[in-house]
């Protein structure tokens, strides 16, 4: 049965001023046993940020209806300062791309580390489906409220 996870208990909180703290944080998780609090397991999360970032780079292959679109750009702001929120189903276009079946961390933790090499070596960033053309520093910023969201069903012990 599925865990509504807006209402999950005992998440952490985190925030990340960079991406060099988000892979520390992972780097920390990788040290020993983490208990999960949500529906994917702790493979799945990092997978499904590993997805997303790749797509940054190299492009996605869905795209919001234009409406959505620009909704993303008036809550751009919010999104690239504030926290997300739990509980959200992406559509079903982007969950086929976005949703990552089963999946070990450790068969994910190297390709997770190779995608964050190329987002702090590789200039280019493609656009959001949600939120349109972002710079790089946009998607950074991006990426850490995505991370401080899923990583905090992610609890170390």
């Amino acid at each position: 049965m599925a865990v509504a996870t807006k209402s999950v208990t005992g998440r952490r909180t985190l925030h990340f001023n960079s991406i060099d703290e988000m892979l520390a944080d992972v780097d920390r998780l990788n040290q020993g046993p983490v208990t999960v609090l949500g529906n994917w397991s702790s493979g799945q999360v990092l997978k499904h940020l590993t997805i997303v970032m790749t797509a940054s780079l190299d492009g996605f292959h869905h795209r919001a209806p234009w409406f959505v679109r620009l909704i993303g750009k008036v809550v751009k702001k919010k999104f690239l300062t504030k926290p997300m929120s739990a509980g959200f189903n992406l559509p079903k276009g982007a969950a086929s791309e976005m949703v990552p079946g089963p999946t070990e961390w450790a068969d994910v933790i190297g390709p997770f580390r190779a995608t964050v090499r190329r987002l702090q070596t590789e200039p280019q960033r493609m656009p959001s489906p949600f939120l349109g053309l972002l710079t790089r520093e946009e998607w950074d910023r991006l990426h850490c409220r995505h991370a401080e969201l899923h990583l905090s069903f992610l609890v170390p012990g």
